[in-house]
């Protein structure tokens, strides 16, 4: 089988194309290398292309044909929330609009299954309650629409085409499953605690007066390398025809506060800082948490990792690149 990953030089993405080689796969990617890096690919035929360009169709047929592809995972996507409130017609565009390439393409040549980049953001402001994939889905922000739309667009496609089609909900990403892959953007939760602690500042706290356990936000942080393996999973479920839900939640059903997270990454750094509260951030629900009954039941994942070795691994990453 031949993989194509779409935005297989980002943090995710080169996690899944990792995973993939050291099983033995073929894999290829597409990628502007915006925000990714080529080198976390190694030698894996690497093609450039705004798949938010029209013309970019032809050139995923090319690829597909030239290296025989079998299987899409598309995670190519701009995923700045506040971004996207400023560019809501650009996000549309790459967002919306790559997915749409991806699945001309994959329309033209005929290939059966697509697993698709999703997100918790089209939950919008949760609450508190544990979140299934039946649970309402309303956006606050275009980000978070634009994975809706998606999901949506890859339904329509199955329905179609009689497409072999999953969308991965995930929730917060965290971790490193190599020294090499961690996460270097600042915009989440560990990594902009790490910046802070590099620059001898203490970490944040947005808020302790939510109704969860110590006052600070409750979130359910899985790691990178367990959400590549439920990429996998997908997959190999596509491949034998096992697939019945189109949409999974990614996470581990249980929740983390802010403040665990911060004494967990000032503890496996050795900082002496401690934490500094600031005053809430609005939107911020409360507690996030998924439901992974229907991915356990139905392809048997679950996550390994938990939160002591998704920090020690994001440090350790963090210290090597920097």
């Amino acid at each position: 089988m031949t993989t194509l990953v779409t935005g297989g030089t980002g943090y995710i993405g080169s996690h899944v194309v990792r995973l993939l080689v050291e099983r033995g796969g073929d894999t290829v990617v597409v990628d502007d290398v915006v925000t990714g890096d080529a080198r976390r690919i190694g030698d894996v035929p690497l093609v450039r292309a705004d798949l938010g360009n029209s013309e970019s169709v032809e050139t995923l047929v090319d690829v597909i044909k030239r290296y025989n592809v079998d299987d899409v995972v598309h995670f190519a996507a701009r995923k700045q929330v506040a971004e996207s409130v400023e560019r809501p017609s650009w996000y549309y565009s790459q967002n919306v609009g790559s997915l749409a390439n991806v699945l001309l393409a994959v329309e033209k040549c005929n290939i059966s299954r697509v697993v698709f980049s999703s997100s918790a953001a089209v939950y919008g402001n949760a609450g508190s309650e544990s979140l299934t994939e039946r649970s309402p889905t309303e956006p606050i922000n275009p980000y978070g629409m634009t994975k809706l739309i998606g999901e949506r667009m890859l339904a329509d496609a199955a329905a179609a085409h009689g497409l072999g089609a999953v969308s991965l909900r995930y929730f917060n990403v965290a971790g490193a499953g190599w020294p090499d892959l961690g996460d270097r953007a600042i915009l989440n939760l560990v990594p902009m605690v790490f910046e802070r602690l590099d620059a001898d500042e203490p970490p944040l706290i947005f808020g302790d007066d939510y109704d969860t356990p110590d006052g600070t936000c409750v979130r359910d942080f899985v790691h990178v390398r367990d959400l590549a393996d439920a990429h996998v999973a997908v997959l190999d479920a596509l491949q034998k025809g096992t697939v019945r839900s189109p949409v999974f939640n990614v996470g581990t059903g249980g929740g983390t506060s802010v403040r665990q997270i911060i004494e967990t990454a000032l503890r496996v750094s050795g900082s002496q800082q401690s934490a500094v509260v600031r005053g809430r951030r609005p939107g911020d629900p409360s507690s996030v948490i998924a439901d992974t009954r229907l991915i356990e039941n139905e392809l048997g994942w679950t996550h390994k990792l938990g939160i002591e070795a998704i920090v020690a691994s994001a440090w350790q990453s963090w210290v090597a690149n920097r």
